[in-house]
This record gives C-alpha cells, structure tokens and sequence, in this order.
C-alpha cells in the first residue's frame, strides 16, 4: 500500500470520528431549543415564573398562559423528548429563566423507547440535581407520567415509574408530586377516550382541563407559599 493511500485512508478515519464524536441524541432538539433562545432575546422570560417543561403534552399545552392567566407561565415542551433530553438543555432553557416553580411532565417517551422505570427515575434525579446546583430554591413537581389509550400496554411500567418518582419527592425538599393517572381513567379501568385526541396518546381539549383542575390548586398553594 503506498503512502499517499495509507495517509487518505487515515485521514478519512479521523474524519469520521470526528464527525461520530460531533453527533449526539440531543441533536435533533438543536432547533427548537435554539427557537427557544431566539424568543427569550426577543422578548426575555419573567424571573420567578412557573415554567412547565416536558415531553409534547406540555409542547400541545396551547392555552397555558389563558389556563393560569393569574401567574406568569413559561412553556419549554418540545415534543418526543424524554427526561433526559431535559437535563441535558436545563442549562440553556430552565436554568437562565429563573423560575420560582417547575412543573414537570415526561417520562411516557422514556418507557415506550425501552428505558426501565428506573432508570427513568434517576433521569429526573438528575433533573432536580442540575436544576438544583444552580437554583437550589426553585420548587420542583412531576406531574404524573401517562396514561395513555395508545400505550395502554405500558400502562404498569409508568406506574411503577410514578411510583419511584413519588417515593423520591416525599424524601426531598421542595418538591411535590401530582397524582395525574387514575383520574383519566373511567369506571372499567381505562384511559376515558372523551380526554384524548384522535391519535390516542395526547390530551384532547377535555384532557387539558382535567390537568388545569389539577395543577391549578397546587400552584395556588405552593406559590403563594414561596411569594
């Protein structure tokens, strides 16, 4: 094999590794995270707000500011995420906001890409550690994972996700949990399909308000708590 070619084939090599080492799975959310940055330039966020970040059931929460119009509200859904993605972009879209509260919903995407309930729950550890190092006062709650009708078959593993994340908020400090499962369940035991959209898995309208019903009530006690 001659130089030249030994030398192509090496170059080559390193390209590609640094092209592999460039790509991460948090790359995909390069955009909206970056439209996210775009709007607070344009019209910065209000320090000790309440800000909601999750997974597409707070992305497709289009009427959250109307739903709470009492409290100054934040949305940092982007759609698909799981927890993990979260932590890896607290430092651009939680942290710089300064939030007094965060209301958190994820964890249904984890599940279903085949993470366990556990590691899906040291994934939102992880959360309010990150969080925490920088805004060790913020209050934290996770909104209840699921259900679902469409994954109705993961319906166990996010309870036993909800139940570790439960387990680990009541040992914490400033945190809460919001029972957000059994509610949307009828008398048979399954998801009311009247609180979810055509696709089976998101919230319709009707869903939206259960969630309001549930939210409402906690953010009036704990905020008024940490006014």
């Amino acid at each position: 094999m001659s130089c030249s070619v030994s030398v192509f084939i090496i170059f080559g090599l390193l390209t590609m590794s640094l092209f592999a080492a460039e790509k991460t799975p948090f790359e995909r959310w390069e955009k909206d995270i970056r439209a996210f940055e775009s709007a607070d330039k344009t019209n910065p966020p209000p320090e000790g707000a309440v800000l909601f970040i999750g997974s597409s059931t707070i992305k497709l929460w289009k009427t959250l500011a109307k739903d709470f119009s009492e409290y100054r509200v934040i949305n940092r859904g982007f759609g698909g995420s799981q927890i993990a993605d979260s932590v890896y972009f607290a430092d651009r879209i939680v942290i710089p906001c300064k939030p007094k509260m965060i209301v958190f919903y994820a964890g249904g995407n984890d599940i279903n890409a085949g993470k366990t309930p556990e590691q899906v729950a040291d994934d939102f550890k992880a959360f309010v550690e990150k969080v925490r190092s920088k805004l060790p006062d913020v209050r934290i709650a996770f909104m209840a994972s699921g259900p679902s009708i469409k994954r109705w078959a993961q319906a166990d593993k996010q309870r036993k996700l909800n139940q570790l994340v439960k387990d680990y908020v009541g040992k914490g400090v400033n945190m809460d949990y919001i029972d957000a499962f059994d509610v949307f369940l009828g008398k048979d035991g399954q998801p009311r399909p009247e609180l979810f959209a055509p696709d089976k898995l998101h919230n319709s309208p009707e869903g939206y308000k259960i969630r309001v019903s549930l939210v409402k009530p906690y953010l009036d006690k704990c905020m008024g708590s940490i006014k």
